[in-house]
């Protein structure tokens, strides 16, 4: 029988693994200082604190008193340990997507806000399904059937999201190139780009095009997405897709150099009003 794989990381999991951090480098204490004096293993504190393994009631209480934790930080970690699991986004099927992508899928679906920049294809959460379907088989060429059909079905159940009763606030923007290239002929490029135009309209969707005028910019080295989260407390977190796999990205420096990537692509960019000419433009086009 094959290993039962792990569940990704839930954003209260990467929480509570971020202030048992904090805890621990308040109290000044190395890992083997931890190790010696409460006989948890180096390693197992090393995975509860890159929220790779969810800590028992025991070992945490265990923690906190070690770190002297307050009443209100004590009260707040339980929480957050009896509900690290939730992942009420799962559905059956998600068990044979990659790790990573199933740990995306439930980042992205509890974020308050995405800012996703793409070089070469429409994002993910404003693509069509026949758009998404020639995306995915052309990026996974040796893929079966039924994976290709797992992974359109997942982009179009992500895209709940935007229409949930508080909807996700996306800001996306693409290099012009993510507009003409033809993925799936003019019938698809045309439905994809009307699609957008309507998907505009909300107010808790921007997007920006970056002309091909502008020339060379931050945004030439890849694509990526900075997620944010509803409670303040909650880490950011940057998403990379590369041919080498998939990383998530949490440090503060990391964070930090994203967002500023993310500014200077929001200042090079054309403005909303300017993107979405150009969208209508793209949407009219013989091709």
């Amino acid at each position: 029988m094959p290993e039962k794989r792990p569940r990704p990381p839930t954003v209260r999991l990467r929480r509570l693994a971020a202030e048992l951090r904090k805890l621990r480098a308040s109290a000044g204490l190395s890992r083997e200082d931890v190790a010696e004096r409460t006989g948890i293993n180096e390693v197992t504190l090393y995975r509860i604190e890159r929220s790779r393994s969810r800590p028992q009631k025991r070992t945490l209480v265990g923690l906190l008193d070690l770190y002297q934790a307050d009443d209100r930080q004590r009260a707040d970690l339980l929480a957050l340990q009896s509900r690290s699991n939730d992942q009420g986004w799962l559905r059956p099927y998600h068990s044979e997507l990659p790790e990573e992508y199933t740990a995306y899928i439930g980042f992205e679906a509890e974020a308050r806000t995405v800012r996703n920049y793409e070089s070469l294809f429409i994002p993910g959460l404003a693509q069509t399904e026949r758009y998404a379907l020639e995306v995915i088989k052309g990026g996974m060429p040796t893929a079966s059937q039924k994976q290709i059909a797992q992974r359109v079905q997942a982009r179009m159940e992500r895209q709940a999201v935007l229409t949930r009763d508080r909807p996700l606030q996306l800001w996306s923007i693409v290099d012009e190139a993510a507009l003409t290239r033809q993925v799936g002929g003019a019938q698809v490029m045309r439905e994809q780009a009307q699609h957008l135009l309507r998907l505009i309209e909300e107010p808790s969707v921007t997007f920006q095009v970056i002309p091909f005028e502008k020339g060379a910019h931050v945004g030439m080295t890849g694509s990526f997405v900075h997620m944010d989260f509803p409670d303040a407390d909650d880490p950011e977190l940057v998403y990379l897709d590369t041919p080498a796999g998939d990383l998530f990205l949490e440090s503060e420096a990391e964070i930090r150099r994203y967002r500023l990537m993310f500014e200077h692509l929001q200042a090079v960019a054309l403005g909303p009003n300017d993107s979405a000419d150009l969208l209508a433009k793209v949407a009219e086009a013989r091709w």
